[in-house]
């Protein structure tokens, strides 16, 4: 998968589209994922061009890197589900259902989730 700068998070990040801005700084965004599949699930994306957590991780700098990471615990903090728990996920590639080419953690929580996977 090579980075699309035309991908729907692209252009969140350019203003071309809206979104519920649940946090920003330097380094993320965050807002609620448009099909919840959670009372809680939101996405946070890097500001950088990044396709997946590999090319995240080969490319980005450290302080990107902690920048980002620091961000999505901060939201998982103030999204009020630390106490309970909640789930990271990432996708790479087609074989995980990876919709954008652009680098995101989903935040899932606020009810028990289940096990990780669906029967194959």
């Amino acid at each position: 998968m090579t980075y699309d700068p035309t991908n729907v998070f692209a252009r969140i990040l350019r203003g071309e589209i809206p979104c519920e801005k649940l946090y920003e700084d330097e380094f993320a965004l965050a807002f609620p994922d448009i099909r919840p599949a959670a009372p809680c699930h939101v996405l946070v994306i890097p500001k950088g061009a990044y396709v997946s957590s590999a090319d995240f991780g080969a490319k980005a700098s450290p302080e990107e890197i902690t920048g980002f990471f620091r961000a999505v615990a901060l939201v998982a903090q103030r999204l009020g589900v630390e106490q309970s728990g909640y789930r990271l996920l990432a996708n790479a590639g087609p074989d995980s259902h990876q919709e954008v080419p652009h680098f995101h953690v989903h935040i899932l929580g606020g009810r028990k989730l289940g096990p990780l996977l669906a029967p194959a």
